[in-house]
């Protein structure tokens, strides 16, 4: 008996196949086109894990993990923009501020598109953002490194530290404004395409009503700890790109493939356990067993294809430098730390 797929999978599978794989090497040269973005709007998929009574699909998880899978395989620059979308959405689900009810229906049925500006929190004690109450807001100082989809997307979440050592997530449009500037886009050896830009706040002002979290530091970060630590499903999109590109008949490729599937049944498994502080040296392990799984598989496209795969217009190269990114994307000190400690056992 065979069960039919879910209609996001469904969905997304014809996304991948007919808009983004098609154009991903020239994508990755030119940048990610709003005609790719309005696409995925449309498609249904930003809302997998919003609420049905506000608009979206309320899918499980495992859904929008295949879904991030295809997604990244077929285009990683154009699933590093979308997957922005989904902390601003869960955010909202968490907490019952009226930022919910103006903002998670528009979010979950993809009539705005969200980025977020958070990652600087996990370098705490430093304060690379803070926010300051302002007659009934928020007004945000500092520098964001690293804010991906300007331009592409229409709002963004964006988290500043207190002086009593609270967060703030507060919604603000993504575009430049009194207080807000972006940089020029970066120049990056993968994803440049996903237009990624550093904000200079001076003084940004943000109203009250449109605050999605404001809770004490210490608890937002017990609840974002164990996130990096799981696998990414776009490490083992990556990987299954690359391995298609192999002979599937060689014993290697299947030997690969047995291997990816083996290691992502145990990470998603773990990623769905109910107590998510818990077995986090076994979750790191799984999660550098994954990179290195997808660097083999990436590696072994590049070698199939000889000289021609170091061409620009050539899908082993793009892979190659996409697997490079994910390396480190979303990265933290544990993970790094794992990560490296892992490098240096297998010599």
């Amino acid at each position: 008996m065979t069960t039919s797929p879910h209609p996001l999978v469904v969905q997304a599978r014809r996304l991948a196949a007919e808009v983004l794989a098609p154009q991903a090497e020239r994508v990755d040269q030119e940048g990610v086109p709003a005609s790719s973005i309005e696409a995925i709007k449309k498609s249904g998929l930003l809302g997998v894990s919003a609420p049905v009574a506000y608009g979206g699909s309320g899918a499980p998880n495992s859904v929008a993990r295949e879904i991030a899978e295809i997604l990244a395989g077929a285009c990683c620059s154009t699933w590093f923009v979308q997957t922005q979308h989904y902390t601003p959405v869960l955010t909202l689900v968490k907490n019952e501020l009226p930022a919910r009810d103006r903002l998670l229906g528009k979010l979950a049925t993809g009539e705005l598109l969200s980025g977020v500006a958070y990652a600087h929190l996990r370098r705490y004690p430093q304060v690379p953002v803070r926010a300051v109450p302002k007659r009934g807001g928020w007004r945000f100082h500092g520098m964001v490194p690293w804010y991906t989809g300007w331009g592409l997307n229409d709002v963004m979440l964006l988290a500043g530290v207190t002086d009593a050592d609270e967060v703030v997530f507060a919604f603000t449009e993504a575009r430049q404004q009194s207080g807000l500037k972006a940089s020029a886009p970066m120049r990056l050896a993968a994803l440049t395409a996903a237009r990624t830009v550093s904000l200079q706040l001076d003084g940004l002002w943000i109203p009250e009503d449109n605050v999605a979290l404001h809770a004490p530091y210490e608890t937002w970060a017990a609840g974002d700890r164990p996130k990096p630590t799981n696998a990414s499903p776009a490490v083992f999109g990556v990987a299954e790109s690359a391995l298609a590109l192999l002979d599937q008949n060689d014993p290697t490729t299947k030997a690969l493939r047995l291997r990816v599937d083996k290691v992502r049944r145990q990470a998603y498994a773990l990623a769905d356990h109910p107590a998510p502080h818990e077995h986090m040296e076994e979750r790191l392990a799984l999660k550098t067993k994954a990179f290195d799984l997808m660097r083999t598989a990436t590696t072994a496209a590049l070698v199939a294809g000889g000289g021609r795969a170091l061409a620009l217009d050539n899908r082993a190269q793009r892979l190659a430098r996409e697997a490079m990114f994910l390396l480190v994307q979303g990265q933290t000190t544990e993970v790094r730390h794992a990560h490296l400690g892992s490098l240096s056992a297998a010599y």
